[in-house]
């Protein structure tokens, strides 16, 4: 009867444990949480920024379109730069058609470890055509690299020359360099040019039409090339004379000519072209 007695129980008592046992949450509560939770943050995924935010470019710049250091200073940049360098056309030689001869090229090799490694050499002589000439010496692995050397070097060496009615020279001239000995002197028209070698190179880039040459000594181009240049650095007009002689250019064209009508050496005076 006790053992009864102790395992019946009010039946209050056995419904209370059952109440209050836990139960397990339901899985789509615990799905829906975390999308309740992105809906409710400030910035969602697929959701637009607030109105006083802006997103942050990929580097450093603001905004999908700054892009960074590349990007930075437009398109304007890169156009100045390239106007800069290509500013520089032929300005320098004020649009003028120069008369190019190449006069010589001159190749040497040196023997290394791997084999022969050559330079070459050109010496180049530039002119207008009028009265102005110049000679420039340049050296480089390539020939056409060192032609352009040359030229430009000559370009910047140009002297100006003064020639009688424009064809020849006004006198005879003689010019040393070295071993080199040249002889020049003015010709009649229909003469032409009597030189040869580098010789010829200076007169038909210098304009002279009519011309006399010599040369006494060596052959060397570079020593004949600064000898006739000599020689046609000491030609003078006969108005530059006569303003350093404080005479008129009528007076020492008629003594020069033997003209005997002052009138004709009159109107060869203003006739003259340096």
């Amino acid at each position: 009867m006790m053992a009864d007695d102790n395992n019946s129980a009010p039946e209050g008592e056995q419904a209370a444990p059952a109440a209050v046992a836990p139960e397990a949450p339901a899985p789509a509560a615990a799905e829906a949480a975390p999308e309740a939770a992105e809906a409710s943050s400030p910035i969602g995924a697929g959701s637009a920024p607030p109105e006083g935010r802006r997103e942050r470019g990929a580097r450093g710049g603001r905004g999908g379109g700054g892009g960074g250091r590349d990007n930075r200073g437009g398109g304007n940049r890169g156009r100045r730069d390239d106007n800069r360098r290509g500013g520089r056309g032929g300005d320098d030689e004020g649009g003028e058609e120069l008369i190019e001869k190449l006069v010589h090229i001159n190749r040497v090799s040196k023997t290394v470890k791997g084999g022969k490694r050559f330079g070459f050499a050109a010496l180049v002589v530039v002119g207008d055509g009028k009265g102005r000439a110049g000679f420039g010496h340049g050296k480089a692995r390539e020939v056409p690299e060192a032609i352009s050397k040359a030229t430009a070097a000559a370009k910047k060496a140009m002297v100006r020359v003064p020639l009688r009615d424009g064809r020849t020279l006004h006198h005879d001239g003689l010019g040393h360099f070295g071993a080199g000995r040249v002889y020049v002197r003015s010709a009649p028209a229909g003469t032409g040019i009597i030189a040869g070698g580098p010789m010829r190179a200076v007169f038909e880039s210098l304009g002279v039409h009519d011309v006399v040459t010599k040369s006494i000594g060596t052959s060397n181009p570079y020593n004949m090339i600064r000898a006739t240049f000599e020689a046609l650095g000491e030609q003078t007009s006969p108005k530059s004379v006569a303003q350093r002689r404080g005479k008129k250019i009528a007076d020492l064209m008629a003594r020069r000519d033997g003209v005997s009508s002052a009138a004709e050496a009159s109107a060869e005076a203003e006739a003259l072209v340096e």
